[in-house]
């Protein structure tokens, strides 16, 4: 079986996890695993598209030297998610880059300790 065959339930096998199922370090991981499973339970894209666009971020990162260590790992799982929404027509490289500007100064400007929120426009 190739990486490209993996259905859900192995790439869920892959992460960490506790009695409760996966885990994350961070809040954004868990919404990025979501979109994804989200996006591609809506039929946006395949599995296999998916395992190949993230084998294509971690390959990538692998040959510019980065450790491969998986503390990288959400990293390349949203970079993978970004590339492979927008080949699908689902966002542009424009959108991306205004909402992830408009998601830092959220961040900038929200007391510690709160909820990240953006505004509407």
């Amino acid at each position: 079986m190739s990486a490209s065959d993996l259905t859900l339930a192995e790439t869920l096998d892959g992460l960490p996890r506790n009695g409760n199922g996966p885990v994350f370090a961070a809040p954004w991981e868990a919404r990025a695993f979501a979109m994804t499973v989200r996006l591609a339970s809506e039929g946006h894209f395949t599995w296999k598209e998916w395992t190949e666009a993230l084998a294509h971020e971690i390959g990538h990162a692998a040959e510019h030297g980065e450790c491969d260590d998986g503390s990288q790992y959400y990293r390349y799982w949203l970079a993978a998610l970004e590339h492979l929404a927008a080949a699908k027509g689902l966002t542009n490289p424009v959108e991306l880059e205004a909402r992830t500007r408009a998601w830092i100064e959220a961040h900038h400007e929200t007391p510690h300790g709160q909820p990240v929120e953006l505004r509407r426009p």
